[in-house]
């Protein structure tokens, strides 16, 4: 794996909202990793854009937020995930917020699947890459490998499943409430 993107960005702290300088990795997975510090030892936190993040905002279109002392509200950055939480970011500069925007919405959607996992080596093209809910990568090979001499080269492409619940007690208890609303319609007409 690669990285797309690296450099330093100010976070705002969740609780007392305070803005904190951090290292920031993109790989090329589409894994983003900031750290305390350029040395990359202890990570801070980590989002994978395909399968956390649902947007990301720049300048003015950030909610409920003050940009640090001497920065434009232009520099602001806001990564929202899927779980409700939002990471308010800084950027030196408005160019600096800009690539970083674009950069980041690119890795949630076109993000390659250079992925190294349990068979030690990286997931080849036209592989189908799932993501479980619980953000573990399977590798599943794509049902048309190839495409025709004109036709598109197999894409790699990230598939989210949820939940899906599903069971027969709310049949069943319309059933019920209809039956009983038939009964009881059907002896009132009785009557008359």
């Amino acid at each position: 794996m690669a990285f797309v993107k690296s450099g330093w960005l100010l976070r705002q702290s969740t609780i007392l909202k305070r803005w904190k300088k951090n290292w920031f990795d993109l790989w090329s997975d589409g894994h983003l990793i900031y750290y305390d510090d350029q040395t990359r030892q202890s990570i801070e936190d980590k989002v994978h854009m395909p399968v956390d993040c649902i947007n990301v905002r720049t300048g003015h279109e950030c909610r409920d937020i003050q940009p640090p002392d001497g920065k434009p509200k232009d520099c602001l950055l806001q990564i929202i995930c899927r779980d409700g939480k939002t990471i308010s970011l800084c950027a030196e500069s408005t160019d600096d917020c800009l690539a970083w925007k674009f950069t980041l919405q690119d890795s949630r959607t076109n993000t390659q699947a250079y992925g190294y996992g349990p068979y030690g080596g990286a997931y080849p093209a036209g592989t189908q890459i799932v993501y479980a809910a619980n953000g573990q990568a399977y590798a599943v090979p794509y049902q048309y490998p190839y495409a025709g001499l004109y036709g598109q080269q197999p894409a790699n492409q990230v598939i989210i499943r949820e939940r899906y619940r599903d069971n027969d007690s709310d049949l069943a208890l319309g059933m019920l409430a209809g039956a009983a609303t038939g009964m009881a319609l059907g002896s009132l007409f009785w009557v008359f």
